[in-house]
């Protein structure tokens, strides 16, 4: 990818992060895998310096671990961290959609139904990544309609850490039995019933860590 291409107007540092942020949630960047600085340099065809700062970012919310001889890898997680993760998720992810219900509109359900149709057609195909990417989408879109950016904040560090370990999982079992609470959650929004989603948003939090728990063990 060259980034020296992107129009967005965004900075290259930012750019960088992004990338690699990317990188890591959606599974390109396995659990365990050891990279180096100049080789995500020469990949990403960018310079030192952001991907320096990018690296530092990661590494400051967890997502990375730097290792010796300029090492990094995405750490590998055991039982005990996924524990924390699940309780963390479960705190704040119903929060996040009990705030949503409160203030989505038709345009956000129907934002939301689209996202969630594409995931399922990436499912129903054996897409790993389509169904990785639009499945953070429609979390990410839920979360910007609770409008909490602190939360969701809070929410996109806990992705980072257990992303990787989902794409492993669903590397190893498939889509077709991924479980998801989407329908639920898109009805309780429907219907702006903010204890329904809330309810609906945890069910899916605990079957997606659930899930994460046996596929490691």
């Amino acid at each position: 990818m060259n980034l020296q291409a992107d129009t967005s107007g965004l900075p290259a540092h930012e750019l960088v992060y992004r990338r690699l942020r990317d990188m890591i949630l959606f599974g390109e960047l396995e659990p365990g895998q050891p990279v180096t600085i100049q080789g995500l340099v020469e990949h990403m065809q960018v310079g030192m310096t952001p991907v320096r700062e990018a690296l530092r970012r990661l590494t400051a919310a967890g997502a990375l671990e730097f290792q010796g001889n300029r090492r990094i890898i995405v750490p590998v997680l055991d039982a005990s961290a996924i524990e924390e993760l699940t309780l963390a998720r479960i705190a704040l992810e119903p929060q996040l959609a009990r705030r949503a219900a409160q203030r989505c509109d038709a345009d956000g359900v129907a934002r939301l139904s689209a996202t969630d149709a594409r995931l399922d057609a990436a499912i129903a195909r054996g897409d790993v990544r389509g169904y990785l990417v639009e499945n953070h989408q429609f979390h990410a879109e839920m979360n910007a309609i609770a409008s909490a950016p602190i939360l969701t904040d809070l929410v996109e560090g806990l992705w980072l850490r257990f992303g990787p370990s989902l794409r492993v999982v669903c590397g190893q079992f498939g889509t077709r039995n991924l479980p998801d609470q989407h329908k639920a959650i898109l009805a309780a929004l429907d219907a702006r019933d903010p204890e329904a989603a809330a309810q609906a948003m945890r069910a899916d939090v605990q079957q997606g860590m659930t899930q994460i728990t046996e596929g490691l063990a």
